[in-house]
């Protein structure tokens, strides 16, 4: 007999199927709220155990991740290049021409296999500011990347390949 018409197996996560999800929940409503008391922390833990059960059939899968120790670095390394990327993009608008700037479309293939990392490799390079990724292909397997100032288009891919993929690579992969 097939299975093609069965439904979907039940979560068996339990009570609390995604625990970050539930404390980021808990600790951004009592941000939210500005007030730290008993019935906002009552209802931030309500909302931490609800949400998530009740989205629990949307997630596809636990989120394997190979090494926390990868996602602090990979963290700390993305925060420092979003600072000099401030940096550089505000030195570019405020000292150089419109007409100076050579725009470009990049498109960057990708060794990335896992949906996880290839979105968090897209969201990186459009908080890193100069960048904005604005498509992924049909195939999954490049990245269409639109660059401010970008005189080298073979640098900045390489620059993606190697800074952000190898070490989403590590984490996910």
């Amino acid at each position: 007999m097939s299975d093609r018409g069965a439904a979907p197996a039940p979560d068996k996560r339990g009570w609390l199927p995604h625990p970050v999800l539930s404390v980021s929940l808990v600790l951004v409503w009592l941000l939210l709220q500005n007030s730290f008391d008993l019935g906002n922390l009552l209802l931030g833990f309500v909302l931490g155990l609800c949400i998530p059960l009740w989205t629990s059939g949307l997630w596809p899968k636990p989120l394997r991740v190979r090494s926390w120790v990868a996602v602090l670095r990979y963290s700390v390394m993305v925060i420092g290049d979003i600072v000099l990327a401030n940096i550089d993009v505000a030195r570019l608008i405020l000292f150089r021409r419109a007409s100076e700037l050579r725009t470009r479309w990049v498109s960057v293939p990708l060794d990335l296999s896992s949906p996880e990392a290839i979105t968090v490799l897209a969201g990186t390079v459009t908080m890193t500011p100069g960048t904005v990724s604005c498509d992924l292909s049909a195939d999954g397997r490049y990245l269409l990347v639109h660059c401010l100032d970008a005189p080298d288009a073979e640098q900045i891919v390489r620059e993606i390949k190697t800074r952000y993929e190898a070490s989403l690579k590590e984490i996910f992969e």
